[in-house]
């Protein structure tokens, strides 16, 4: 009774209670906005393990110090007489009440107000450049994705013949487009959904990593002139399957498959929508399995799939003069022929705006043909008003479509807003987590904002997503130089797999000290590539100080109009020569001052 006496004089108890009620109140409000903010589940585990550790070591410190008037002391210290215990009890009685009342009003707020508006903003998260980037499988499926959310996967070729490998894929990749036309849709790009081809897939490990709530997948037999298409939609929480069904038909009959789909999806997902389903353009048969050949070469991304590419176009072409689909895809393998050294810059450029304009001629509402355009007048006529018209059009046509947004994201890097830029790139990285190029040009434009260590980050993300991903090595290596690391920069130079290479190899060198080899570098760069790499060759020589060589080769680069010029008011080679008289000048000849690039106006509302 004596030892319980003292535990109630020494205000253990009262502390025991204050302890709890503090521990009860902290759970519940690290329970209530800790997913709201996206704050991972372990670090609520540990305040709780904090609290649960803290219990006894508290009760402890009460029994052995008492609070008197002149501070903490040890109990054993304070006279008996002048003791102030039972104050101190009244004051804790005071604060454990007040900590009661208070967990009541932040209960009650929390069920009526703050959960149901932290639960409408879990989504797709706020972009902006302190958060650039999401990690693929960071979030639950439950807590991140969409329930109108999709991914299609590639579907499986179960044809005889492997060679027919494009045509299902070609399918899942119309499928997709044709679902991206449903604004109330989130349906995730091409890139993302293919990262998953070939391998052994657990439907809701894929979908949380694209953070989509379902999954459509399928096969594909062709045999002759018969298509026999399995698909089905799965709910990725569950793992079950919402429908399922299988198309036995002739190859003419190939769109009318997709449609009805398309219109499946819409109806199992009840999605309701604003106006007529889209559908696929159709064409002759022939022609369409040409386009997906020819789009399926495109994307190996090869100088001589770009050849084969070119001839299997213009044969569906031959097929159907108004294929607008199959126009565009011509024009962006023109532009990529110059991109590999292909074609001269005007011959390409020149093709590819032919090739784009008879697409929009055929279909004025086609987006991707806009965004192509877009990006054609920007790079070639050095012409930014048309191409933010076109890019706007191409936003309001398919305000979600990721390799538009990241077209939207160029643009305004063009205009010297690198922070808009950053932060519709990092959006475009929340919708697409597992696409490389949406990491790699989050990287390109962090170093273009002088964030050296994240676009290194992110850059290596997208090799890690795509191994074997161009000139990725090569602007790790200029971070590394803008860092001072000359070591490490030519480490990476030497390891990119491109003409990239050549471009930074003479600046690695240079950084080192080692003259005669970057010199070396220098003349071989410039006898392989003067017309194509006119701009490059500027920056290289302004990097090296020799700043007379650099205003010559910027004139050049004009004279060749060469594509890289739309990126000069954010080159950081170029620092050397801002100080000089000559470089404003330049800049307001091409259109490219600050003054001139204020006054542009470029707007992009992320979508909901």
């Amino acid at each position: 009774m004596k030892f319980y006496s003292e535990l109630k004089r020494r205000n253990v108890f009262r502390v025991a209670i204050a302890y709890l009620a503090v521990a009860w109140l902290l759970t519940e409000v690290a329970g209530t906005l800790f997913p709201g903010f996206g704050i991972p589940d372990w670090a609520f585990r540990f305040v709780v393990i904090v609290l649960v550790i803290g219990f006894l070591p508290t009760l402890v410190f009460s029994w052995a110090y008492e609070i008197t008037p002149e501070g903490l002391k040890r109990e054993k210290e304070v006279v008996r007489d002048l003791s102030i215990s039972h104050v101190t009890a009244k004051r804790l009685d005071r604060i454990t009440i007040g900590l009661v009342l208070f967990a009541i009003v932040f209960i009650v707020s929390d069920r009526i107000w703050l959960s149901p508006r932290l639960t409408q903003s879990v989504g797709v998260p706020a972009a902006g450049v302190s958060e650039p980037e999401k990690v693929p499988g960071s979030k639950s499926v439950e807590s991140l994705s969409l329930p109108r959310s999709i991914a299609v996967l590639p579907f499986v070729n179960m044809s005889d013949d492997a060679s027919n490998e494009f045509f299902s894929d070609g399918i899942s990749e119309e499928l997709l487009n044709l679902l991206a036309k449903i604004p109330q849709l989130r349906v995730t790009s091409r890139s993302s959904a293919f990262a998953f081809k070939g391998e052994k897939i657990d439907i809701p490990v894929v979908a949380e990593k694209l953070n989509v709530a379902h999954i459509l997948e399928g096969s594909v037999r062709k045999a002759g002139n018969r298509v026999r298409i399995t698909a089905q939609l799965i709910e990725a929480h569950s793992d079950t399957h919402l429908w399922s069904e299988t198309y036995d038909r002739e190859l003419d009959d190939i769109f009318a498959i997709q449609d009805e789909i398309a219109v499946t999806v819409v109806e199992q997902l009840k999605i309701t929508l604003l106006g007529a389903a889209p559908k696929v353009r159709e064409t002759d048969s022939a022609a369409y399995a040409l386009y997906l050949q020819g789009r399926y070469l495109r994307q190996q991304a090869t100088a001589e799939s770009y050849e084969q590419a070119v001839a299997l176009l213009q044969q569906a072409l031959a097929i159907d003069p108004d294929y607008a689909a199959a126009w565009n895809e011509l024009a962006i393998v023109y532009a990529k022929q110059v991109n590999v050294g292909k074609r001269p810059i005007n011959e390409g450029y020149a093709l590819a705006r032919e090739a784009t304009d008879k697409a929009l001629a055929i279909d004025p509402d086609y987006a991707p043909a806009h965004a192509n355009l877009s990006i054609i007048v920007m790079e070639n006529e050095n012409d930014l008003i048309a191409a933010i018209r076109h890019l706007e059009r191409a936003l309001q046509l398919e305000p979600a479509n990721d390799d538009i947004l990241r077209s939207a994201a160029n643009v305004l890097a063009s205009l010297g807003r690198v922070d808009e830029a950053l932060a519709l790139s990092a959006f475009a990285v929340t919708l697409d987590p597992v696409n490389p190029a949406c990491h790699f040009t989050l990287g390109w434009l962090k170093i273009l904002a002088g964030y050296w260590d994240e676009g290194i980050t992110s850059l290596r993300t997208a090799q890690t997503l795509s191994p074997d991903l161009y000139v990725a090595q090569y602007f790790i290596g200029t971070a590394l130089l803008f860092k001072g690391e000359a070591p490490a920069a030519l480490e990476a130079m030497q390891k990119e797999d491109s003409n990239w290479r050549q471009i930074g190899l003479p600046m690695a060198y240079h950084a080192l000290g080692r003259k005669d080899e970057s010199d070396a570098a220098m003349a071989k760069l410039i006898e392989q590539d003067a017309q194509n790499m006119a701009y490059n060759i500027a920056y290289v020589l302004a990097y090296r100080g020799e700043v007379d060589l650099a205003f010559e080769w910027l004139d050049k680069a004009v004279m060749y109009k060469d594509a890289g010029l739309s990126e000069i008011p954010n080159e950081r080679l170029f620092n050397n020569i801002h100080s000089d008289p000559r470089w404003l000048p330049f800049l307001e000849s091409i259109g490219k001052s600050p003054e001139q690039l204020a006054s542009i106006e470029f707007k992009v509302a992320l979508p909901n």
